[in-house]
């Protein structure tokens, strides 16, 4: 009896052990070397072709910059879901759990969302060529996704209102009592990222967002909503993205944006393949367009974004970098904060969660 005890015990560790193996390599971060396919199933002719995009970026924007990479690759189906970021996600996580992904590309708000698909093995390595043209600092180190722009996050005012002091206390001041809006982070990745980052700085903190709510601000959908509401002169503050303001701006609106001294959140709107892509070929190229030299001048020109590559210049009307203060935090530990965050947010206004 005890020798078939002994063998047994053996063979549940040896069961385990196996287990853990599988779990690992099935999860397994290493990247692949530049431009290696990592995917048994690239070279079927049946996925070329065709890719299924989920992004949360604005719906003339992605229609603009998906003309260029049809360009680029003539006859291409491309496929597009887009929402907010947190309600991409939402669709995205319960068609991975399900274990049918019908996504190929997530073109999202922020590195944190991205951390976490990552941690939950939902995201494909892929060293893109074009990585090398790009700062370290806004690429995962195990190449699961990579950002494409900087989008720094501030205060955008409707010019026919007094010009606001550079920094976030303003918003918190008599003068802009009932007369300031932002999106929520329930609906916005960037505000949530927003939320994570501020709420974990000595200048502002938790503080910051209860005197937000005594002083009257008024929540809304997405950072479009902020934009109409301040272009309209129905709030005359707002906090917002930095592009959509500067944007607004050159097309003959009424807003203009300041960068608090304090200084600025920044996400950098990564871009991954989804492990287990039905379209894996075309998802490669897309990365790798979006990431390009091409792609980058591309998206500057139609989105008016700051563009991650060394080797191409900002759009005209922004500050230079040296004069931009950005506050970030290690994407794993806002990954870990941002649905506490939120659910305390949401309990601060009175929102549902």
């Amino acid at each position: 009896m005890a020798n078939v005890f002994k063998y047994g015990k053996k063979a549940i560790m040896a069961t385990l052990l196996l287990i853990l193996i599988v779990v690992t390599s099935a999860c397994s971060s290493k990247a692949p070397a530049q431009g290696e396919n990592n995917n048994p199933g690239m070279g079927n002719s049946n996925s070329f072709g065709k890719m299924v995009l989920y992004t949360s970026q604005p719906q003339d924007d992605v229609t603009k910059l998906l003309d260029g990479f049809k360009a680029k690759y003539p006859g291409v189906d491309v496929q597009v879901f887009r929402s907010g970021t947190e309600e991409v996600i939402s669709r995205f996580t319960m068609e991975a759990q399900g274990g049918k992904p019908q996504a190929d590309v997530l073109f999202l708000a922020d590195a944190p969302t991205f951390q976490r698909l990552k941690d939950q093995c939902f995201l494909e390595a892929y060293t893109s060529p074009e990585l090398n043209e790009i700062n370290p600092d806004f690429v995962d180190p195990d190449h699961m996704y990579a950002g494409t722009k900087l989008i720094a996050t501030g205060i955008v005012y409707n010019t026919s209102a007094p010009k606001p002091e550079a920094t976030w206390q303003f918003l918190l001041s008599e003068q802009a009592k009932n007369k300031v809006v932002m999106p929520s982070p329930f609906y916005s990745g960037a505000a949530a990222f927003n939320l994570s980052v501020l709420t974990r700085e000595g200048f502002a903190g938790w503080n910051f967002f209860e005197k937000l709510k005594a002083n009257g601000v008024q929540i809304v959908k997405g950072n479009g909503d902020v934009k109409k509401m301040v272009a309209s002169g129905e709030k005359p503050y707002g906090i917002l993205i930095n592009f959509e303001a500067l944007k607004a701006k050159k097309q003959g609106s009424p807003v203009d944006f300041i960068y608090p001294r304090e200084g600025l959140p920044v996400i950098t709107e990564p871009v991954a393949i989804v492990k287990g892509a039905p379209h894996p070929e075309m998802a490669r190229k897309f990365v790798d367009f979006v990431l390009s030299k091409e792609g980058q001048q591309l998206a500057a020109k139609i989105g008016f974004y700051m563009p991650v590559r060394k080797d191409v210049p900002p759009p005209e009307g922004y500050p230079p970098l040296s004069e931009i203060k950005f506050l970030q935090r290690d994407p794993k530990e806002l990954a870990l904060v941002r649905e506490d965050d939120k659910k305390k947010f949401a309990d601060l206004f009175n929102l549902p969660k």
